[in-house]
């Protein structure tokens, strides 16, 4: 199973909850996607006419793609059932919640799925607690291996 994170998510936002989607891609998307060619920089979801569409993920043109290649940064829809959209739809509309992608994957069936967060954005003090705590969790493995 192929697994890509979004790293700079986790940084920063907090997680409220998710939920696991598939996602409407063209032929030669999912072989960028097999091939590791993709980047969640910036990307995030949005809820449209009660279809939720994804936003800024980079999937590179295929290189052996010839015409029927894609445009690397289309918005792509989400599939998700109408009760499960609504759900979403009114954690969103709280203060401060954004839709992002914290997971993209490749299943058994091979099939590509995204984990979608309701995420709240952290503050600059919020940022600079999570280095100071890795920091401490780096000092004390380095103890333990010293031992």
């Amino acid at each position: 199973m192929t697994k890509f994170q979004n790293k700079k998510a986790r940084f920063n936002f907090f997680f409220i909850s998710e939920i696991e989607t598939g996602i409407v891609l063209k032929g030669t998307e999912i072989k960028s996607i097999r091939a590791g060619k993709l980047s969640f920089k910036d990307s995030y979801a949005r809820i449209e006419n009660d279809e939720i569409w994804l936003y800024n993920l980079h999937i590179s043109i295929y290189e052996e793609g010839s015409i029927f290649n894609h445009v690397p940064e289309r918005k792509r829809k989400l599939l998700l059932h109408k009760r499960e959209i609504k759900k979403m739809k009114k954690q969103v509309e709280e203060k401060g919640l954004t839709l992002v992608p914290k997971t993209l994957f490749i299943n058994k069936n091979n099939l590509v799925k995204v984990i979608l967060t309701v995420a709240k954005g952290k503050k600059r003090f919020d940022k600079r607690d999570d280095i100071k705590q890795k920091d401490v969790a780096r000092e004390l493995q380095r103890t333990e291996k010293m031992r």
